[in-house]
């Protein structure tokens, strides 16, 4: 099998061709499988797992500490995002690639041999570390290996593993955890991570670099606390501690201060963990604020559409990932589509422009949903939404690394990471917590005493206590659920203005690797 080579490191600058003689390595799409099991595993592992939590806490007791399984995994995985991304640039991706992997599967065997809810919720975090690595370190070395302009044509991959990890998560989580035991749905990770492991070692061959200078300790611990305190506030606000409460304003108090302890730091600092010079470049600022909104929105609709589906319209919880088919496979074919005309013309700014559009109208329809709207009818407006979210999801990723340099390809690809991750822990802390308040409100309302007693622990009553209620107290609580998913979708659509608003600003820069010379061209 032919070796992969790196691409050079210097693909020229921002608005002018590439004429290196680069050439595209016959076993990349070896590369690119492997990369795209890492992808998934860093995708599937919560949805698998969530699936599996009834039974985890039926064996393992501490119903109390359950969310921090979550929680702790999220949280390790938002901290160590950016640091990946650093490592990388200055040590090569390669080496922090392969580690990355190595830590997230140590995390999950020890998470299947776990004893008690202590020990799973470390391991969970150990896990999350790996985690971190994995989608910082495949979007940057397709970034090495692929020039901009051809990047469009794997957007469909991208995008496809991210549907099918949707779709297939719980469905899988569900049938591992019947049939061979909820630890499989951690140890199913390991021959998964092991082909991806022995196929990035063996095919994948990218220069050796050894940085100079020293790791930025301090501008690592203060990102952590100030990321570890966004998480937590958004975690739980409204839920675990009141928003106003004490705790959630030290909170808010830390991470403020860390954060600009951080920014402070990184001016000084030798070997800046998020060089700030990055953010001079208006088309990455701009991404950034597109990634956190499209993460806000996303993780917003894949929480309250399946929710909606299963109170008003009685859908299965079971097939929970199939709900969201009309949304996913609309993202899957509008991404393969962009990225096959931004690789042909070159041309990439329609596409955040169309996609603002189409995000807001598809939020507004969704906010229209009613408990007399039909699956069909909620169908249509979820593929109106996908097909935004298509336009966006992979060109923010292009975009933002076209606006830098190759040595900080990683912080770019990990710091747009990071702003989506971010936009996804808001999304579900501010929609829910608008949600919840809905709910509570409609069902005191319609139901009195009782719909306060039934929604006072929480607003998201599961398939076997909905079906528990008295007939009146249901019917309430989907006009409840109505309400709620109408306000919190019509706030996202009032938050996805913001997607359009920064996309009319978007310059189209000459994607790297355009046009070449034609013996160029056809070495490829």
């Amino acid at each position: 099998m032919a070796d992969t080579q790196a691409v050079a490191t210097d693909r020229g600058t921002p608005g002018q061709p590439d004429t290196s003689q680069e050439k595209q390595p016959k076993s990349v799409r070896v590369v690119l499988l492997a990369l795209m099991i890492a992808m998934m595993l860093a995708m599937l592992d919560n949805m698998i797992v969530g699936t599996a939590m009834p039974t985890i806490v039926g064996e393992l007791g501490g119903l109390e500490h359950l969310s921090w399984v979550v929680t702790g995994y999220t949280l390790a995985t938002a901290a160590a995002t950016p640091i990946w991304g650093k490592l990388g640039d200055m040590f090569g991706r390669k080496a922090t690639f392969l580690s990355s992997i190595v830590i997230f599967l140590i995390g999950s065997a020890l998470s299947g041999m776990a004893q008690d809810m202590g020990q799973l919720i470390g391991f969970r975090a150990v896990q999350g570390l790996g985690a971190g690595g994995l989608m910082v370190g495949v979007m940057a070395i397709i970034g090495d290996l692929i020039p901009p302009r051809e990047r469009g044509k794997y957007q469909g991959m991208m995008a496809g593993v991210m549907a099918l990890a949707m779709i297939g998560g719980p469905l899988v989580g569900g049938t591992i955890t019947d049939n061979w035991g909820w630890r499989w749905s951690f140890y199913i990770n390991l021959p998964l991570g092991a082909v991806a492991l022995a196929l990035v070692s063996a095919v994948l061959h990218l220069p050796k670099k050894r940085s100079k200078a020293g790791i930025d300790y301090l501008g690592v611990v203060l990102l952590t606390v100030g990321i570890t305190s966004i998480v937590l506030v958004t975690t739980w606000g409204g839920t675990e501690y009141a928003w106003t409460s004490a705790r959630i304003m030290e909170l808010i108090g830390i991470g403020v201060a860390a954060l600009v302890g951080f920014v402070f730091w990184q001016t000084r600092a030798a070997e800046p963990v998020l060089p700030l010079h990055i953010f001079r470049s208006g088309n990455f600022t701009l991404m950034s604020v597109i990634g956190f909104v499209t993460g806000f929105v996303m993780f917003g609709a894949t929480l309250f559409l399946p929710l909606y589906q299963q109170a008003v319209q009685g859908a299965s919880a079971t097939n929970s990932g199939l709900l969201l088919l009309p949304m996913l496979g609309a993202m899957l074919v509008t991404s393969m589509v962009a990225g096959r005309i931004t690789t042909n013309s070159g041309r990439y700014k329609v596409f955040p422009i169309v996609g603002g559009v189409l995000m807001v109208v598809g939020l507004y329809l969704l906010s229209l949903m009613d408990t007399g709207t039909t699956r069909l009818t909620s169908g249509i407006y979820m593929a109106v939404l996908g097909a935004g979210m298509g336009c966006l999801m992979q060109i923010t990723m292009l975009v933002a690394q076209n606006s830098v340099e190759m040595k900080d390809m990683g912080v770019a690809s990990s710091s747009t990471t990071l702003f989506r991750t971010l936009g996804s822990s808001f999304g579900v802390a501010v929609m829910g917590a608008l949600f919840n308040h809905k709910v509570q409100d409609v069902m005191a309302e319609k139901a009195g005493a009782l719909g306060s007693k039934v929604t006072e622990r929480s607003a998201q009553l599961d398939a076997a206590s909905l079906a528990k209620l008295p007939a009146q107290a249901r019917e309430a609580y989907q006009h409840a659920v109505s309400a709620g998913t109408h306000s919190a979708f019509l706030l996202g659509a009032v938050i996805a203005v913001l997607v359009l608003i920064a996309a009319l600003f978007v310059k189209e820069v000459p994607l790297k690797g355009g046009p070449q010379k034609p013996e160029v061209t056809e070495a490829l």
